[in-house]
């Protein structure tokens, strides 16, 4: 009679551990349409061997990050690189005036969205979701785990005096960049080998393009000339003498939430640090220049590739 082969079952956990992937929870901060280098981000994170199994994110993060845990950044990706300079006005709005908290009323945004990949409940989610807002009348953070994953990322995207604040069990929720732009907090709870944060609040480069205009858009009148007084003219470029540089209203918005996110996201991760941080330049693009999506995405895919080559994640604290 031959031989039997005989197996320890103590050897096959063992085994499957050598294949196992290893896990990340994923912090993705706020940044407008440079936002969209969270896409690259996670596509890189993914081809380079990671399992994504926790995600927070604050303002545009949180929109990416929710999308992706529907299992529908693909579908996303494909529309946003879809979109030119027109297509991203006809996507707005405009409500010309302040009524309602907001500047632009977010409805034609959130419908087109539904439309493209529908909603789901935050819970159903395979992967863990969190989307940070902000409570502007009990100032508190809010940490957005259940219920509607539209809602949520509604609520994170408000910021204020652009979109109008969003309302979720009678409670008026705006962007969560007001106080944690890179939400690495909610992801303790969550288990992970490492935590990995992707920030767009770095430090601004001298040689990134900063132009941006709605009046090359097509058939301008009233509503153009009116845009006008809000962006950059068309053609204008920054000087080195920023005197002579005539900024819009909504530039000079951006630029000033910019500079607040990135002390306080400076500030946050100080005290929560993550195993690695991908950090992008706070001036790749301007907050709304979502017609650069192609460019942003493939950016936020170079800055994950540099960053993870140079890791060592052996010193990185694990946390299994």
């Amino acid at each position: 009679m031959p031989a039997m082969a005989v197996i320890d079952p103590r050897q096959e956990p063992a085994a499957k551990e050598t294949t196992r992937k290893p896990t990340v929870a994923l912090a993705l901060g706020a940044g407008g349409a440079k936002g969209l280098a969270h896409i690259g981000a996670i596509e890189e994170l993914e081809a380079q061997g990671f399992q994504i199994v926790a995600i927070a994110g604050c303002s545009m993060g949180a929109l990416i990050g929710g999308i992706h845990a529907m299992g529908k950044l693909d579908v996303y990706r494909d529309w946003v690189c879809s979109l030119d300079k027109f297509d991203v006005l006809k996507l707005v709005d405009w409500s010309f005036s302040f009524s309602g908290g907001g500047l632009i009323k977010g409805e034609k945004l959130i419908d087109t969205l539904l439309e493209l990949i529908g909603d789901t409940r935050i819970e159903d989610l395979p992967i863990a979701f969190t989307a940070v807002a902000t409570d502007i009348e009990r100032e508190r953070e809010m940490w957005l785990t259940r219920g509607s994953l539209f809602d949520a990322l509604r609520a994170s995207i408000a910021i204020p005096t652009l979109f109008r604040p969003h309302t979720i069990d009678g409670r008026l929720l705006v962007d969560g960049a007001l106080l944690n732009p890179v939400p690495v907090t909610p992801l303790i709870r969550d288990p992970a080998d490492y935590v990995i944060a992707v920030s767009i609040d770095g430090p601004p480069e001298t040689n990134q393009p900063m132009e941006i205009s709605a009046g090359d858009a097509p058939n301008k009148g009233s509503l153009g000339r009116w845009l006008d007084r809000l962006l950059p003219r068309a053609g204008e470029t920054k000087s080195a003498d920023s005197k002579t540089h005539e900024r819009g209203a909504l530039e000079l918005l951006g630029q000033s939430m910019d500079l607040m996110q990135a002390n306080l996201s400076r500030l946050r991760l100080a005290a929560y640090q993550p195993d690695l941080l991908v950090q992008l330049a706070r001036n790749v693009s301007s907050m709304y220049e979502f017609y650069r999506a192609r460019e942003l995405i493939e950016l936020g895919r170079e800055k994950t590739r540099a960053a993870l080559a140079a890791w060592e994640p052996s010193k990185a604290r694990n946390r299994q």
